[in-house]
């Protein structure tokens, strides 16, 4: 009889005591996915804050193409790079000779309110955005630098005033959803292939895909190659479209970023995609970014509803 009692204890014991772990594990898990999503939110109103900062894309209002030779900017309608809007007719002359940039003063000399890096400007090397510390020209609410794409360079202008920053309406996303946060087998390349990535400008460039992320989404295997932005990137940046181009998402394509695999690039290994933090490129906002599309493999049939829709 008391051995009975003892096993009915036992028994009893043993069921509490499962009882008890399914509940922490139940616990554990409701708190990891309420942890997810509140970064997933924080993340969300980061990326609006950040398109409305100051010199963020929803404040680019030009871009100019520089020639060989002198490129005159400024409001006046001979100006190479025409800058709509109460400016002076011509602020400033960028001389591009084999590669180099010198800013020269207009015929009448620089505007009084012109300012290169902080100070009143004058003739000098300008440094374009490929560099660590790119010239930054400012004259009232605009902002001009130098960017370099491939073997062209430009005027970037951005204006605290534009009137797709002021008239900003906040960004649309689909409700968070766990299941498009995927768990992925990372395949090396090794060497890393080089991936001819085109461009919004009819061009293409040129970036190393250190491998490729596989994975199954709705019960189809999909392959993602991402590239490296720069030889020491901590992350990947995948640039993709799926079938929800064609309705709610940007016709384009969209971005996502993920930090890289459990066992670095050059290695087998493990890493997450978690598609609810895919992201509108610049050109959904702004007809003057210089936006990469997606390579014809990174083109999937099967739709992605989560992440940033169409704006």
């Amino acid at each position: 009889m008391k051995r009975k009692l003892l096993l009915a204890g036992t028994v009893v014991l043993v069921a509490m005591l499962a009882q008890s772990f399914a509940a922490g594990a139940d616990t554990k898990s409701s708190d990891d996915q309420n942890s997810w999503q509140r970064d997933l939110l924080a993340w969300r109103t980061k990326r609006a804050t950040g398109l409305q900062a100051p010199e963020g894309w929803l404040s680019l209002i030009a871009l100019g193409w520089l020639k060989e030779g002198d490129n005159s900017f400024g409001s006046a309608e001979d100006s190479r790079v025409q800058i709509a809007g109460k400016w002076p007719a011509h602020i400033a002359i960028v001389r591009l000779e084999k590669g180099t940039l010198r800013l020269l003063p207009p015929a009448g000399g620089f505007p009084k309110d012109l300012l290169v890096d902080g100070q009143p400007a004058k003739e000098q090397a300008l440094v374009s955005d490929d560099a660590e510390k790119p010239t930054k020209l400012t004259i009232g609410t605009l902002t001009i630098i130098a960017i370099h794409r491939d073997d062209q360079f430009a005027l970037r202008v951005k204006d605290l005033d534009a009137p797709t920053r002021t008239g900003f309406h906040g960004l649309k996303w689909y409700a968070p959803n766990a299941s498009y946060r995927v768990h992925a087998r990372w395949i090396p390349y090794n060497p890393s292939k080089v991936l001819d990535i085109p461009t919004v400008l009819g061009t293409t460039t040129h970036m190393p895909a250190p491998g490729a992320a596989e994975f199954t989404l709705d019960g189809q295997v999909v392959r993602l190659e991402p590239v490296l932005e720069d030889p020491k990137s901590t992350d990947l940046f995948f640039i993709l479209r799926d079938a929800t181009s064609k309705t709610t998402t940007d016709g384009a394509g969209r971005f996502l970023y993920t930090e890289l695999p459990d066992h670095g690039v050059s290695q087998p290994g493990e890493l997450w995609l978690d598609f609810n933090r895919l992201f509108n490129p610049p050109c959904a906002f702004t007809a003057y970014a210089t936006c990469p599309l997606p390579p014809p493999q990174n083109r999937l049939s099967v739709p992605i509803p989560a992440g940033e829709q169409r704006y």
